[in-house]
Protein backbone atom coordinates (compact mmCIF):
# COMPACT_ATOMS: atom_id res chain seq x y z
CA UNK A 1 0.00 0.00 0.00
CA UNK A 2 3.07 2.58 0.29
CA UNK A 3 3.07 2.83 -3.45
CA UNK A 4 0.07 5.07 -2.70
CA UNK A 5 1.65 7.43 -0.44
CA UNK A 6 1.76 10.33 -2.81
CA UNK A 7 -1.63 10.00 -4.14
CA UNK A 8 -2.90 10.15 -0.67
CA UNK A 9 -1.09 12.53 0.62
CA UNK A 10 -1.83 14.68 -2.25
CA UNK A 11 -5.88 14.26 -2.49
CA UNK A 12 -7.86 17.23 -1.40
CA UNK A 13 -9.08 15.29 1.32
CA UNK A 14 -5.79 14.34 3.09
CA UNK A 15 -3.46 17.31 1.36
CA UNK A 16 -1.28 19.11 4.36
CA UNK A 17 -1.67 15.98 7.02
CA UNK A 18 1.58 15.03 8.56
CA UNK A 19 3.42 11.60 7.19
CA UNK A 20 2.37 9.62 10.24
CA UNK A 21 -1.17 10.83 9.58
CA UNK A 22 -0.93 9.20 5.73
CA UNK A 23 0.68 5.96 6.53
CA UNK A 24 -2.28 5.62 9.07
CA UNK A 25 -4.47 6.18 6.32
CA UNK A 26 -2.81 3.72 3.99
CA UNK A 27 -2.88 0.96 6.80
CA UNK A 28 -6.96 0.90 6.88
CA UNK A 29 -7.32 1.20 2.98
CA UNK A 30 -8.24 -1.58 0.44
CA UNK A 31 -7.71 -2.00 -2.97
CA UNK A 32 -11.17 -2.32 -5.17
CA UNK A 33 -11.24 -2.75 -8.68
CA UNK A 34 -13.91 -2.05 -11.05
CA UNK A 35 -14.69 -3.11 -14.61
CA UNK A 36 -16.06 -0.81 -17.62
CA UNK A 37 -19.54 0.03 -16.27
CA UNK A 38 -19.81 -2.04 -13.32
CA UNK A 39 -21.81 -0.09 -10.62
CA UNK A 40 -19.52 1.19 -7.56
CA UNK A 41 -23.01 1.86 -5.09
CA UNK A 42 -26.68 2.35 -5.75
CA UNK A 43 -28.45 5.58 -4.68
CA UNK A 44 -29.69 4.35 -1.28
CA UNK A 45 -27.19 1.47 -0.39
CA UNK A 46 -26.28 1.84 3.13
CA UNK A 47 -22.83 4.49 3.42
CA UNK A 48 -20.35 1.94 4.46
CA UNK A 49 -17.55 3.86 3.50
CA UNK A 50 -16.07 5.72 0.75
CA UNK A 51 -13.79 5.98 -2.33
CA UNK A 52 -10.58 7.19 -3.68
CA UNK A 53 -10.08 6.74 -7.07
CA UNK A 54 -6.49 5.38 -8.01
CA UNK A 55 -7.45 5.47 -11.93
CA UNK A 56 -9.85 5.45 -14.24
CA UNK A 57 -12.89 7.72 -14.05
CA UNK A 58 -15.99 7.69 -12.33
CA UNK A 59 -19.53 9.44 -12.24
CA UNK A 60 -22.01 9.54 -9.99
CA UNK A 61 -25.38 10.14 -11.00
CA UNK A 62 -28.93 10.09 -9.94
CA UNK A 63 -32.19 8.97 -12.05
CA UNK A 64 -35.68 10.35 -12.22
CA UNK A 65 -38.41 8.54 -11.90
CA UNK A 66 -38.53 8.26 -15.93
CA UNK A 67 -35.32 7.02 -16.14
CA UNK A 68 -33.56 10.22 -17.08
CA UNK A 69 -30.19 10.28 -16.23
CA UNK A 70 -28.48 13.43 -14.92
CA UNK A 71 -24.77 12.93 -13.84
CA UNK A 72 -23.76 15.11 -10.61
CA UNK A 73 -19.87 14.23 -11.12
CA UNK A 74 -17.00 12.88 -13.04
CA UNK A 75 -14.14 11.68 -11.07
CA UNK A 76 -10.69 11.26 -12.07
CA UNK A 77 -7.63 9.92 -9.93
CA UNK A 78 -6.57 11.17 -6.91
CA UNK A 79 -10.50 12.27 -6.84
CA UNK A 80 -12.73 11.03 -3.71
CA UNK A 81 -16.12 10.76 -3.67
CA UNK A 82 -19.06 8.84 -1.21
CA UNK A 83 -17.51 10.48 1.88
CA UNK A 84 -20.64 12.33 2.75
CA UNK A 85 -22.44 9.24 5.03
CA UNK A 86 -19.02 8.82 6.55
CA UNK A 87 -20.17 11.87 8.72
CA UNK A 88 -24.02 11.18 8.42
CA UNK A 89 -24.21 7.69 8.96
CA UNK A 90 -26.84 7.32 6.60
CA UNK A 91 -27.00 6.24 2.93
CA UNK A 92 -25.09 7.11 -0.48
CA UNK A 93 -27.45 10.05 -1.88
CA UNK A 94 -26.54 9.23 -5.37
CA UNK A 95 -25.54 6.02 -7.77
CA UNK A 96 -21.42 5.44 -9.18
CA UNK A 97 -20.64 3.72 -11.59
CA UNK A 98 -16.98 3.19 -13.29
CA UNK A 99 -16.60 4.52 -16.51
CA UNK A 100 -13.91 2.99 -17.45
CA UNK A 101 -11.55 -0.07 -15.81
CA UNK A 102 -11.00 1.61 -11.77
CA UNK A 103 -8.62 1.08 -9.43
CA UNK A 104 -9.93 2.59 -5.95
CA UNK A 105 -9.00 2.63 -2.53
CA UNK A 106 -12.03 1.85 -0.47
CA UNK A 107 -11.95 3.34 3.06
CA UNK A 108 -14.66 1.47 5.55
CA UNK A 109 -17.38 3.64 7.88
CA UNK A 110 -16.26 2.53 11.08
CA UNK A 111 -12.34 2.50 10.42
CA UNK A 112 -12.15 6.15 9.42
CA UNK A 113 -14.13 7.05 12.09
CA UNK A 114 -11.94 5.16 14.69
CA UNK A 115 -8.79 6.74 13.14
CA UNK A 116 -10.76 10.27 12.77
CA UNK A 117 -11.32 9.88 16.57
CA UNK A 118 -7.93 9.56 17.52
CA UNK A 119 -6.80 12.53 15.02
CA UNK A 120 -8.97 14.80 14.86
CA UNK A 121 -6.61 16.90 12.14
CA UNK A 122 -7.81 14.55 9.49
CA UNK A 123 -11.87 15.39 10.32
CA UNK A 124 -10.74 18.95 9.55
CA UNK A 125 -9.51 18.64 6.20
CA UNK A 126 -12.59 16.16 5.32
CA UNK A 127 -14.73 18.56 6.51
CA UNK A 128 -13.07 21.47 4.20
CA UNK A 129 -13.78 18.82 1.15
CA UNK A 130 -17.56 18.73 2.34
CA UNK A 131 -17.74 22.27 2.30
CA UNK A 132 -15.73 23.18 -1.00
CA UNK A 133 -18.81 20.01 -2.45
CA UNK A 134 -21.38 22.51 -1.01
CA UNK A 135 -20.50 24.93 -3.17
CA UNK A 136 -20.15 23.14 -6.13
CA UNK A 137 -23.11 21.25 -5.55
CA UNK A 138 -24.79 25.32 -4.91
CA UNK A 139 -23.11 26.49 -8.80
CA UNK A 140 -24.46 23.43 -9.90
CA UNK A 141 -28.07 23.67 -8.90
CA UNK A 142 -28.02 27.64 -9.72
CA UNK A 143 -26.34 26.65 -13.73
CA UNK A 144 -28.88 24.32 -13.95
CA UNK A 145 -32.11 26.35 -13.04
CA UNK A 146 -30.97 29.54 -14.44
CA UNK A 147 -28.31 29.40 -16.98
CA UNK A 148 -29.16 27.81 -20.30
CA UNK A 149 -27.43 25.36 -22.04
CA UNK A 150 -24.76 27.42 -23.55
CA UNK A 151 -23.68 29.38 -20.54
CA UNK A 152 -23.56 26.10 -18.48
CA UNK A 153 -21.35 24.58 -21.66
CA UNK A 154 -18.65 27.68 -21.49
CA UNK A 155 -18.72 27.78 -18.00
CA UNK A 156 -17.56 24.74 -17.99
CA UNK A 157 -15.10 24.64 -20.56
CA UNK A 158 -13.29 27.78 -18.63
CA UNK A 159 -13.79 25.41 -15.77
CA UNK A 160 -11.78 22.18 -17.48
CA UNK A 161 -9.10 25.34 -18.76
CA UNK A 162 -8.07 26.25 -15.20
CA UNK A 163 -8.07 22.52 -13.86
CA UNK A 164 -5.71 21.41 -16.75
CA UNK A 165 -3.88 24.57 -16.57
CA UNK A 166 -4.72 25.80 -20.07
CA UNK A 167 -5.49 28.98 -21.40
CA UNK A 168 -6.65 28.02 -24.41
CA UNK A 169 -7.27 24.35 -24.90
CA UNK A 170 -8.67 21.74 -23.30
CA UNK A 171 -9.37 17.72 -23.98
CA UNK A 172 -12.81 16.23 -22.71
CA UNK A 173 -11.94 12.82 -20.55
CA UNK A 174 -15.49 11.82 -21.03
CA UNK A 175 -17.88 11.52 -23.85
CA UNK A 176 -20.27 14.21 -25.07
CA UNK A 177 -22.99 12.04 -23.83
CA UNK A 178 -22.06 12.45 -20.38
CA UNK A 179 -21.09 15.79 -20.65
CA UNK A 180 -24.55 16.17 -22.10
CA UNK A 181 -26.02 14.96 -19.07
CA UNK A 182 -24.14 16.69 -16.81
CA UNK A 183 -25.00 20.06 -18.42
CA UNK A 184 -29.03 18.64 -18.19
CA UNK A 185 -29.50 18.30 -21.55
CA UNK A 186 -29.29 15.91 -24.53
CA UNK A 187 -26.54 15.24 -26.98
CA UNK A 188 -28.01 16.51 -29.82
CA UNK A 189 -28.48 19.76 -28.17
CA UNK A 190 -24.98 19.71 -27.59
CA UNK A 191 -24.07 19.30 -30.93
CA UNK A 192 -25.92 21.88 -31.74
CA UNK A 193 -24.53 24.39 -29.47
CA UNK A 194 -20.60 23.54 -29.99
CA UNK A 195 -21.40 23.66 -33.72
CA UNK A 196 -22.78 27.22 -33.12
CA UNK A 197 -20.10 28.34 -30.91
CA UNK A 198 -17.70 27.23 -33.23
CA UNK A 199 -19.41 29.01 -36.16
CA UNK A 200 -19.44 32.57 -33.57
CA UNK A 201 -15.14 31.68 -33.59
CA UNK A 202 -15.59 30.97 -29.76
CA UNK A 203 -14.42 27.41 -29.83
CA UNK A 204 -12.79 25.05 -32.31
CA UNK A 205 -14.20 21.73 -31.96
CA UNK A 206 -11.53 18.57 -32.59
CA UNK A 207 -13.08 15.40 -31.39
CA UNK A 208 -12.45 15.41 -27.32
CA UNK A 209 -10.37 18.51 -27.89
CA UNK A 210 -11.24 21.73 -27.80
CA UNK A 211 -9.24 25.57 -28.34
CA UNK A 212 -10.77 28.61 -26.47
CA UNK A 213 -10.24 30.92 -29.48
CA UNK A 214 -12.51 33.74 -27.75
CA UNK A 215 -12.05 33.66 -23.60
CA UNK A 216 -13.91 36.69 -23.00
CA UNK A 217 -16.21 35.62 -25.38
CA UNK A 218 -16.64 32.52 -23.30
CA UNK A 219 -16.44 34.84 -20.02
CA UNK A 220 -19.17 36.93 -21.43
CA UNK A 221 -21.07 33.13 -22.53
CA UNK A 222 -21.12 31.97 -18.93
CA UNK A 223 -22.97 35.38 -17.41
CA UNK A 224 -25.28 35.93 -19.92
CA UNK A 225 -25.93 32.38 -20.87
CA UNK A 226 -27.32 33.02 -24.52
CA UNK A 227 -25.88 32.74 -27.92
CA UNK A 228 -26.43 35.89 -30.21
Amino acid sequence: MKKYFQLISETILFKGLPDENILELLKIAREVDFAKNEMIFFEGDNGDGFYINVEGMVKVFKLSPEGKEQILHIFGPGEPYGEVPVFSGQTYPATAEAISKCKTLFYPRQAIVDLITANPSIALNMLGVLSLRLRQFTVQVENLSLKEVPGRLAAYLLMLSIEQDKKDAIALKISKTQLASLLGTIPETLSRILSKMAGQALIDVQGRKIKLLDVDGLELLARNGRLE
